[in-house]
């Protein structure tokens, strides 16, 4: 059996008592950083695991390895560094192979920034797309133009504190001044949530120091949102008030 068991994002309070039940009992756990995982395994004294390495570069051999032990009968785990594995983060090739295997995958529910954004967000996103981490360079601008060519309520992108500038600056160029929302360092100690226009973001964050992993939720501005019309405009900015 496979458990894919969400750990915190964060703050460590931030894990299920089912997820601490599933880490203490088993005795072995796929890790995307094993130090992460000691970390965690330490605070809550769940005893010593064996630890196997699972991460971007080397996902398709150690799931050799695991689905192995998997098809002799044993319980194994899988975490990422923090959130839910398989969501922009190492999981899915493991996932698919074992139901391909016939072996049974549980998931183990808990954190996740994609959620824990959502849920502060003050713009609508009862519909939205998850893009998640943008290609960092080869085919980063035609996914930024597929984005804009449809027609969606949100979009939701994780990124980097070095490249956020960038993000933004780019999604102003594509979506024009919309507004969006930035969430730095959710559930830690310098969680920071600021919401305004994409010009608005960029002046905020030029005159700072970037620091965590961050969450943008994007807005983008609808074809009657470009009027020069009075009218339009005002109840274009009712209907903020009014969500």
């Amino acid at each position: 059996m496979l458990y894919v068991v969400a750990t915190p994002i964060g703050n460590l309070g931030d894990i299920t008592l089912r997820a601490l039940e599933t880490l203490r009992k088993v005795s072995v756990i796929a890790c995307e950083d094993t130090r992460e995982t000691l970390k965690l395994l330490r605070h809550y004294d769940l005893g010593k695991k064996e630890l196997i390495g699972y991460h971007n570069f080397n996902e398709r051999q150690a799931s050799e390895k695991i689905l192995a032990r998997l098809e002799q009968g044993e319980e194994i785990a899988l975490v990422s560094d923090a959130g839910t594995p398989a969501l922009s983060d190492p999981g899915f090739y493991l996932v698919r192979a074992a139901f391909e295997r016939g072996i049974k995958v549980v998931p183990i529910v808990g954190a996740s920034a994609l959620t824990a954004a959502i849920s502060v967000c003050p713009l609508p996103v009862n519909r939205f797309y998850f893009e998640g981490f943008l290609p960092h360079k080869k085919g980063r601008q035609s996914r930024l133009r597929f984005l804009a060519s449809q027609s969606l309520e949100a979009i939701i992108f994780y990124e980097s504190p070095h490249r956020l500038l960038r993000l933004l600056e780019e999604l102003q160029t594509y979506f024009g001044d919309a507004r969006a929302m930035v969430a730095r360092e959710l559930t830690k100690l310098h969680e920071e949530i600021v919401v305004g226009t994409l010009s608005e973001l960029k002046a905020t964050f030029s005159s700072k120091k970037i620091l965590g992993e961050l969450v943008v939720v994007l807005s983008p501005i609808k074809p009657s949102e470009h009027s020069h019309d009075s009218s339009t405009n005002e109840e274009d900015e009712h209907s903020y008030t009014d969500y």
